[in-house]
Formats: C-alpha cells, sequence, structure tokens
C-alpha cells in the first residue's frame, strides 16, 4: 500500500509539472514577439479594409493617427493589404499618400473575397516574421471579425471600439480608450505583457489626414501559402438598402431625440436632411424608444460622426451622444430647455418649440434654394453649401420664418443662442 500511494502522488507530481511547463510555454508563445533587439520599436500597422480598390475611409483614418503614434514611438507607420496583385498596387499608392511609410501587401486570390480564416493566417503569419509595435483595425463588422481571430491567434491582448489613442511617454505602451458599463465610463486600456498591442476604432473618431499627392514609401510583397479551395467560401453577399445608413460619410447628419415624442415625427427631420442633403441620426433615447434603428443611433455606443453641419432636434446632450458628434464642423442645436447640454457645445442654438422651429427650417432651406434655382445662380447644392446657408437662416431669420415669433440672440463664448418669444 505504501509503494502504490508513492506511486499515486509521483504520478500526479509528474502531471502538475506537465501542465505547469504547457503553462509556460503557452505564456512564452504569448510574448515571443517581445523578443526583439534592444531598443528595437516595431511599427505600426493598420490593417486596409477593402473592396476591390477602394479603401474603407476608416482606413485612411487610421493611418493619420498611426503616423502620430509612430512618431511618438520613433518607428514608422505601415499599411497592410491582403487580396490580388492588381489591386494591391493601387491600394499601396494610395496608403502613401495618406501616411504610410511602408505597405505590406499579401498577394493570393483565396484572400478575395474576404474570408476570416485565411485573412487571419497571413496577418499572424506576417505580424510574426515582421514583429510590429501596433496593429489597428476598424471596428466594423469585417475587423471586428478579423481583429479577435488574430488577437486569439497571437495569444495576444485586443481592445474593440476604441475612441481614443495615444503612446504614454513614459512605458511607450499603447494606451487605449473605450466606453465602458453602457458607455457610462471611459476605460483606458494598455497590454504591457503581449505583443502586438491590438485594438479596433470606430469609424469617424479621427479625422481623415491630409494627403500628399505622389507621395511614395517601401512595398513588401509576399506570396503566402494557402489552399486553392478554402473550407469556407463566400456564396452571395447581400445589402439591404433599407438599412444602409450612411451617417460617417454625409456632409449633414439631423439628429433627433426624446423630444421628438414620437415615430411618425421623425418625418420632418427626414424632409430637413432631404432638402439639405443629408441623412437622420438619433440619440440612444430615440432608439431604446422604438423609434429608429440602432444603425442610426449617434454616440459612444452608436456610431461617430464628423459632418459639415449636425443639426442635433430634441436632444438634451448627455455625454455619451456628445462623443459621437462634438467634432462636427458645425453644430445646431434645437431644444425647448434653454439650460440643455448640448447648448455648451453647440455654435448655434435655438431655445423654442422643435414643431414649429423645424417647419421654420424646411421653409427657409426650400425657399432659398428656389430663389437661387429662379435667379440664375449656381443649382442649390445639398451637403456642406447648403447647410452653412440654413445654419445661418437658423442663427437669427429662420426661427421667425412662417410665424409671427421673434427672435433675440445672446452671445455666449464662442456660441449663440437664439430664443424663441
Amino acid at each position: 500500500m505504501p509503494d502504490e500511494t508513492k506511486k499515486t502522488r509521483t504520478s500526479a507530481g509528474k502531471n502538475n509539472a506537465d501542465k505547469a511547463s504547457d503553462r509556460k510555454a503557452s505564456a512564452a508563445k504569448g510574448r515571443r514577439l517581445r523578443q526583439r533587439p534592444k531598443g528595437k520599436i516595431g511599427e505600426v500597422w493598420v490593417v486596409i479594409e477593402c473592396e476591390g480598390e477602394v479603401a474603407a475611409r476608416v482606413s485612411w483614418e487610421l493611418l493619420g493617427v498611426a503616423r502620430s503614434l509612430a512618431a511618438d514611438l520613433g518607428s514608422r507607420p505601415a499599411a497592410v493589404i491582403l487580396g490580388i496583385e492588381d489591386q494591391c498596387q493601387e491600394l499601396s499608392r494610395q496608403s502613401f499618400e495618406h501616411g504610410a511609410t511602408a505597405a505590406y501587401v499579401a498577394d493570393h486570390p483565396a484572400l478575395v473575397p474576404f474570408i476570416t480564416e485565411p485573412h487571419c493566417q497571413v496577418l499572424a503569419a506576417l505580424a510574426r516574421k515582421h514583429s510590429p509595435e501596433v496593429i489597428l483595425l476598424g471596428a466594423t463588422t469585417r475587423g471586428r471579425d478579423l481583429a479577435s481571430a488574430v488577437a486569439t491567434e497571437m495569444e495576444t491582448g485586443l481592445t474593440a471600439d476604441c475612441t481614443a489613442l495615444e503612446i504614454d511617454p513614459e512605458s511607450l505602451l499603447l494606451r487605449q480608450t473605450r466606453p465602458a458599463f453602457g458607455g457610462n465610463i471611459m476605460a483606458t486600456i494598455i497590454t504591457p505583457g503581449h505583443r502586438p498591442q491590438m485594438a479596433t476604432v470606430r469609424p469617424g473618431v479621427f479625422p481623415l489626414p491630409e494627403t500628399v499627392a505622389g507621395a511614395t514609401g517601401e512595398v513588401i510583397v509576399s506570396k503566402p501559402r494557402l489552399a486553392a479551395q478554402q473550407p469556407v467560401r463566400q456564396l452571395e453577399f447581400i445589402t439591404n438598402p433599407e438599412e444602409e445608413v450612411a451617417l460617417q460619410g454625409a456632409n449633414v447628419v439631423v439628429s433627433g431625440g426624446r423630444g421628438m415624442r414620437q415615430l411618425k415625427n421623425f418625418d420632418m427631420l427626414e424632409e430637413l436632411a432631404r432638402e439639405l442633403g443629408g441623412v437622420v441620426g438619433a440619440s440612444r433615447g430615440a432608439v431604446d424608444a422604438g423609434w429608429v434603428s440602432q444603425r442610426r443611433q449617434v454616440g459612444q455606443t452608436g456610431q461617430t460622426v464628423r459632418p459639415a453641419l449636425y443639426i442635433a432636434v430634441g436632444i438634451s446632450g448627455a455625454i455619451q451622444h456628445l462623443a459621437g458628434m462634438q467634432h462636427s464642423d458645425m453644430i445646431l442645436a434645437i431644444n425647448s430647455d434653454p439650460t440643455a447640454p448640448i447648448f455648451d457645445i453647440a455654435d448655434y442654438g435655438i431655445v423654442g418649440d422643435l414643431f414649429e422651429v423645424v417647419p421654420a427650417l424646411i421653409a427657409e432651406v426650400k425657399k432659398r434654394k428656389a430663389a437661387a434655382a429662379k435667379g440664375g445662380g449656381a443649382a442649390a447644392k445639398g451637403g456642406s453649401e447648403a447647410a452653412a446657408s440654413s445654419e445661418k437662416a437658423a442663427g437669427a431669420e429662420t426661427a421667425t420664418a412662417g410665424s409671427e415669433k421673434t427672435a433675440t440672440a445672446t452671445k455666449n463664448g464662442d456660441s449663440e443662442t437664439v430664443t424663441t418669444s
């Protein structure tokens, strides 16, 4: 019996030792990209999301921030393009114009169209070979899918849906900020023990970088070994036109909040947006009430927009909403409550009944477009030019258009609030 007991304990001890050894091996595998020459810092990579030769706007936005991060690290920003060579050549050229100084191109027919598994294999293999410090992807459906697969393959950390990125000046770690607990707090996350540091970033968070025509850089081409026939293949890609809301690329966004009271009242916002060549957005309150699709939500838990003109109608201005639109070029707020936080960041504000103000805005825009057409001037334009015109009208004249109300303007810092009485 004593011998059997000793034998059992020895076996158990051996099993525990094996498990410990496995854990150490796994940890070593996760840290393998940290073993680089002393003082050498890897590049900042941006994975370019594309359809053919057309890149997603967020990819160019990320190259702008990658250039800044790389400068802080003493490294260089690089684009990673996975596809077929003919398409990749054009995207490489565009990448250099948007701030990349190098482009890693993986050429293989199995990479078109996008399928997660081959893209994950190729991106992970490139990362193991070239040891980037940071890998950034857009927080799109495709970007989230690929980023999580690669982070799992590389056994490294991933912060999703970031709204801010910066390099810590002391540790040189990437500080990744994102909303947490339903958008009620902002959490800053670091990845100190594993490489690469990975993050996805919401579209519209960062501005498009200025392009440099004719800029060039180093192109590193690889021919990955992939099976011609993948276990998963795309049969067809179907979009629902009714659900496609191009908030992030719009020059004008007209958003409604709980002050709209019910679904049918969004019809007037649709009309105003149509006259201005824009699209309709919404606050989380309007989405939670079931009046608007979540795809139209602007804010921390929705989309981030940077239009030429943002019109907030019946939106109080909760911090979660402001985070998604505060970098708009021009903000016009319409609210019956003069103390609403939205007025603190608005360039122009109208304090009044939105059910009187919005129809007046629509009437004024139509009037000016008709006058421009009748006068033989340039055709009335939607987008930023028409928006700027209507915004000025809203600042003084439009609040009274179509009604007998008078308007008085008071200035508060750089903002102007128009109160109807």
